[in-house]
């Protein structure tokens, strides 16, 4: 008899937000921008359940809506400024495993992530499922090197690395940074060691057209346009 693995979305979207109001059901070129990483998880098959993990009855309406399911609301625990991705993450596997329910493999999608793209989620599902990393996320370079930054001494400025200032940027190592959309990750070892990031985990290169951090008005308006070039 086969066994066919199971795999979970989980879209972690709590009410508070200090820089963008509402910003997980924001209107994002014609609908909440929560929709677009339900959605994404949706048409990329690749999920037995797809759910948000809310503790705002609209925003779980909103989920409902476009096809996510909401079985239960966060914790107020996990719902305040403190609560990280990962504490969350715990909660909704728990909650599972209380119903009985468990998981193969699962995925994190943020809600505010627009430029998802299905050839790189699924890429990420590919590489987990055919290897022993514990974490495949997304990540795009640095556009600058950052051997050369300078960090704010009062009113000056000095270098971080020093022993960099005469180096020319083609022979500094380069450096990524998390693209911030969606991590693929093997359950009980998140449940066991408590992190995403570890000493056995593994990225998708993505392009800067394919990524944007959304913490301010101007940072919508940059995925709006990244959005309709793609």
């Amino acid at each position: 008899m086969s066994f066919t693995p199971k795999n979970i979305c989980i879209i972690p979207a709590r009410s508070g937000s200090k820089r963008i109001p509402r910003k997980n059901i924001k209107e994002f070129l014609g609908k909440p921008i929560i929709a677009y990483s339900i959605e994404a998880a949706i048409h990329s098959q690749l999920f037995d359940e797809v759910m948000v993990s809310t503790d705002d009855e609209e925003i779980a309406e909103v989920a409902k809506h476009y096809g996510a399911k909401v079985p239960f609301l966060r914790s107020s625990k996990n719902a305040d400024d403190y609560a990280t991705t990962v504490d969350v993450l715990i909660e909704v596997l728990n909650e599972y495993k209380s119903i009985g329910k468990a998981f193969d493999l699962s995925c994190c999608i943020y809600p505010t992530a627009p430029l998802v793209k299905l050839e790189n989620l699924k890429e990420g599902h590919q590489k987990i499922k055919e290897s022993h990393f514990d974490v495949v996320f997304p990540v795009v370079k640095f556009s600058y090197p950052i051997w050369r930054a300078f960090k704010k001494d009062k009113d000056k400025f000095k270098m971080l690395w020093s022993e960099h200032q005469q180096s020319r940027s083609q022979d500094l190592e380069e450096a990524y940074h998390d693209a911030g959309q969606w991590y693929w990750f093997r359950p009980q070892r998140l449940l066991k060691h408590k992190t995403l990031f570890n000493d056995n985990t593994s990225c998708v290169v993505l392009k800067e057209t394919e990524v944007q951090d959304i913490d301010n008005e101007t940072d919508w308006k940059l995925a709006e346009l990244k959005y309709e070039l793609l």
